[in-house]
């Protein structure tokens, strides 16, 4: 059996396996009330605790924000685990309560409107097209909004809302193809199996048609070399490589070619960040030039120690972490130990390529025992430089700055 047939074969059996998926999530509560275990996280005003669960179908412990619509954030440790997330702990993170639980992958359609003549695929039509793959960070725009100072409304992430994966798919720019884009076409428009349980606006997103056709626009069919899970967004998922993880349609299974702006409320209200650098503006300000928020910024984060960690005492401390560029690559990582009084540079790990994480190690010297104040400052491929100072706006997105992890060495 060859590696598509093989991938056709798992895509039936998840067919069967789905029917399964509603139970699990309905018993979330009740697995999580038993377990009883938490995760400890250094958030704005202190040290907060949330509870951990694997009650979720397809998934490992994670940290537990909400169970409907499921918001599972990934615990720090998995990062220092490797370059690439496993799916079993990928963040998950969706909008309306009404996902999708069982899917058939027989009957699954996905259609294409606005071009030049409407495209229904099957999966195993979608399967024999030729196919791209890449390595990209899932970052979700909220990612660190807890760590916001004031805090803001919105779901209180820690750092865990992001992923790494090795994705395997078709480009977009090959379905559009298949479709005819019309001379007059501007954007293009996604909407995944995922639905309100009210009269609003289904979630959907679009982007510029020279965007959606620059052939790295993904549609994904696996990530890290297996089928997608069900809660990352089985059969089909859009991958916009070096974008916030609001445009990743999860389950997705139309696309519409449209000339003009998109009104829909997901683009045209939610989502809307400063027009500022660095998305920024002073705490309390309420009115400011928006725009949608788009490419992801240069972060780091230290994953080798968990933020209050108590260390023997040694000459030095062996640090690890993982960085990305947001959507170039990452050209240096720096490391400090004495909360960014002085900086080293730290050893970059193997490149996999300009939206991946790299991951990054180093000595730090140790002088005395007591507290100490970890730090990691990553510069892109374009030479943005990852602030010690971070900003703020009143959506909680894109928090950037160096982050601290204090520890205390004994």
């Amino acid at each position: 059996m060859d590696r598509l047939d093989l991938l056709l074969a798992r895509t039936l059996a998840r067919r069967r396996l789905l029917a399964t998926g509603a139970l699990g999530l309905a018993a979330g509560g009740t697995a999580l009330a038993q377990s009883g275990k938490f995760a400890q996280l250094l958030m704005t005003g202190g040290p907060e605790q949330r509870p951990l669960t694997s009650a979720f179908p397809g998934k490992g412990e994670m940290i537990l924000l909400r169970n409907r619509p499921p918001l599972l954030e990934t615990p720090m440790s998995v990062f220092d685990e490797g370059v690439f997330t496993p799916n079993d702990r990928f963040f998950v993170r969706w909008h309306w309560a009404d996902i999708p639980l069982d899917v058939d992958a027989d009957a699954f359609r996905l259609t294409i409107t606005g071009g030049k003549q409407p495209v229904s695929l099957s999966l195993a039509e979608i399967l024999k097209l030729p196919r791209i793959s890449y390595a990209a960070v899932n970052q979700c725009s909220g990612n660190s909004r807890g760590l916001f100072d004031p805090r803001v409304p919105g779901a209180q992430w820690a750092h865990g809302a992001m992923g790494n994966a090795m994705w395997e798919g078709v480009a977009l720019k090959t379905l559009l193809e298949k479709a005819g884009v019309d001379a007059k076409a501007t954007a293009v428009r996604f909407g995944g199996l995922d639905k309100p349980l009210t009269q609003v606006d289904t979630f959907e997103k679009s982007l510029a048609l020279d965007h959606a056709m620059n052939g790295e626009v993904m549609v994904a069919f696996a990530m890290n070399g297996e089928q997608l899970p069900l809660l990352n967004g089985f059969p089909l998922r859009l991958i916009v490589p070096g974008w916030y993880s609001t445009y990743w349609v999860k389950s997705l299974n139309h696309i519409g070619l449209f000339t003009g702006k998109d009104s829909n409320y997901w683009m045209a209200k939610a989502y809307q960040i400063p027009d500022t650098p660095n998305a920024d503006v002073p705490p309390g300000t309420a009115g400011f030039a928006k725009t949608p928020i788009n490419a992801m910024n240069a972060r780091s984060w230290i994953t080798s120690a968990e933020p209050g960690a108590r260390i023997p005492m040694a000459a030095s401390l062996p640090v690890r972490g993982i960085a990305m560029g947001g959507d170039t690559g990452v050209k240096r990582v720096e490391v400090s130990g004495d909360g960014g009084k002085s900086w080293r540079d730290a050893k970059l790990g193997e490149d996999k390529g300009r939206y991946s994480f790299r991951r990054f190690e180093a000595e730090v010297p140790i002088a005395a025992k007591g507290a100490l104040t970890l730090m990691s400052r990553c510069t892109s491929s374009s030479g943005a430089v990852q602030p010690m100072k971070a900003n703020w706006n009143p959506g909680g997105y894109m928090l950037n700055r160096v982050e601290p992890c204090p520890v205390e060495i004994v």
